[in-house]
């Protein structure tokens, strides 16, 4: 039976299979559908109440974590997806890579507190069209769903200015975020090179690295920094 569900997708290749039963069936025209996902009940319940009050919009479901972004997204195909970025399970920007693997025309809008610029890039790099943060949601966010909608992008002119800022810095290396992380930890460098397995001197040439990168004082001025902009969390 396979080759009569597959009979209307002969003379295409595989990637254009894909991309034919990645498309929404139904109609054009209507209100934006929108999928709500964050593991605060509260905002969730708000966000349903400002997009149900506009008479374009419609809150079509709503998720607590990635995995039921990727569930319900599936189920309902909805033409916004409004995604927070910290969640139990499966973070957001992992949920947005795998929908928009399987689904690469998903329009996704990253909701979040976070400003950092490391973060910004990486909701980008997944795929996210825009990115509002909470507290602006009830001055914002109806106008950047019909934009994002539209195939445009919306980014808050202050996370654009972060980003603007940092345009031309070094990125810290893989290992320095190592270092840094286990800084933030309360780790002398002593530990850092025991848990690393390198010497102690390579960890403080590492620590002098992420000093200067990040135009930090201290250690501590560097975890503030790194936590901020979004290079490590806690």
């Amino acid at each position: 039976m396979e080759h009569l569900r597959l009979a209307p997708f002969w003379g295409y290749s595989a990637r254009e299979r894909h991309e034919l039963m990645s498309i929404d069936p139904r109609p054009s025209g209507g209100p934006i559908r929108v999928l709500t996902v964050d593991d605060h009940a509260l905002l969730r319940e708000g966000i349903a109440a400002l997009v149900n009050a506009e008479s374009d919009m419609e809150l079509v479901a709503e998720a607590s974590n990635g995995q039921e972004a990727i569930d319900q997204f599936r189920l309902h195909r909805p033409d916004v997806t409004l995604m927070d970025l910290q969640m139990p399970s499966l973070n957001g920007i992992e949920a947005i890579t795998r929908i928009r693997t399987e689904f690469p025309t998903a329009r996704i809008i990253i909701l979040t507190t976070y400003t950092g610029d490391i973060q910004v890039l990486r909701a980008l790099k997944a795929g996210a069209r825009g990115y509002i943060l909470k507290g602006r949601v009830h001055r914002d966010l109806p106008e950047a769903i019909r934009a994002v909608h539209a195939g445009q992008k919306r980014i808050p002119p202050e996370v654009a200015a972060e980003l603007a800022d940092h345009a031309v810095e070094d990125d810290l290396t893989a290992r320095e975020i190592e270092v840094l992380r286990l800084i933030a930890s309360g780790n002398a460098n002593k530990e850092i090179a025991g848990q690393l397995s390198i010497g102690e001197d390579t960890v403080k040439s590492h620590v002098t690295n992420i000093l200067a990168k990040l135009g930090a004082n201290d250690r501590t001025h560097a975890v503030t920094i790194g936590i901020k902009r979004g290079i490590i969390e806690l």
